[in-house]
């Protein structure tokens, strides 16, 4: 594998870099994260203007046909912004679990108002901390139990749900807006990734396939959120190469001394080295699916710390 972007490639990320930086700047992430509201103007431009909610969506639902690597470049960039939205609740867990049910008449139906902005959806992980019991009268489908850390699970307009039905794991879509449905938002060390528990009694949902699709879903999510923190943390080392030249002691830039510039290359060795198999995992969903699990593991152990690093 050998992946370097391309011309229009190169364009997708200059392109978001000036939206974020223009629309999404520093003061207006502090602000938004502080308040845990969400910018619905910063939303719909990004749907309408530049088209990113739609990026890996195919023609035939409204998106832009493109694939997960487009889609890992622009995670990149959400990340080098600190973007405070649902994208990655949105677009690397609702969308393809939709698209993975292959479900055609459910993915008409869901996937045009996500793509132009005016829905937000997640996907309700299946975790240790709760669980969903399904049960059908007919033709029609309830649900009763509680999820918990459900990303953006308080702010979604569409719930996508994991839940236990006649001894069977299946998917199904929940309207945020049904009878029966409540969420309470979490506290998060990190305001810019919202999380919320989930209480469902009695709610009318909508089967969309079995949850075995979950797998490659999660799988691809993983290897999104590498190139998320990839770019964060290349933010954080051009801070630092940034401040190393602008600070003086002594009369020098603190860059020159040998202990501050070993400092940045360390950074620089972790930036890389996980950038590269963020790449690596993105190309993997893409081209050669069956590496993704490992793929996507590597990205997300070296993405994770060097981001912290």
């Amino acid at each position: 594998m050998s992946f370097v972007p391309d011309a229009d490639q190169r364009e997708l990320v200059s392109s978001v870099r000036r939206f974020l930086a223009d629309r999404s700047p520093m003061p207006v992430v502090r602000e938004l994260a502080e308040s845990g509201e969400e910018d619905s103007g910063l939303w719909r431009t990004a749907a309408g203007q530049l088209g990113l909610l739609g990026l890996a969506v195919p023609e035939t639902y409204g998106g832009q046909g493109f694939g997960p690597v487009e889609q890992g470049l622009v995670f990149e960039e959400m990340g080098r912004a600190l973007f405070c939205a649902p994208y990655l609740s949105t677009v690397a867990l609702a969308v393809p679990t939709i698209l993975a049910c292959d479900d055609e008449t459910a993915a008409k139906e869901l996937l045009p108002s996500i793509i132009d902005g005016s829905v937000t959806a997640t996907l309700a992980v299946p975790s240790d901390t709760g669980g969903l019991r399904a049960e059908r009268d007919g033709d029609r489908w309830t649900l009763d139990g509680a999820e918990t850390f459900v990303l953006d699970g308080h702010t979604a307009d569409l719930l996508l749900v994991v839940a236990e039905a006649a001894r069977s794991r299946s998917l199904f879509a929940v309207d945020a807006g049904a009878a029966g449905l409540r969420h309470e938002r979490l506290d998060t060390l990190d305001l810019t990734r919202r999380q919320a528990r989930i209480q469902l009694t009695g709610v009318d949902a909508r089967p969309l396939g079995p949850a075995s699709v979950l797998d490659r879903v999660l799988h691809q999510a993983r290897a999104l959120l590498a190139m998320e923190q990839v770019g964060g943390a290349a933010r954080c080392l051009d801070m630092a190469v940034e401040y190393a030249g602008r600070r003086t002691q002594f009369g020098r830039p603190i860059g020159s001394f040998l202990a501050i510039k070993h400092k940045l290359a360390d950074m620089w060795v972790a930036v890389e080295s996980a950038r590269s198999l963020a790449y690596h995992a993105v190309w993997t969903a893409q081209h050669a699916p069956d590496e993704l699990p490992v793929a996507a593991a590597m990205a997300q152990a070296a993405a994770a710390d060097a981001f912290c690093f």
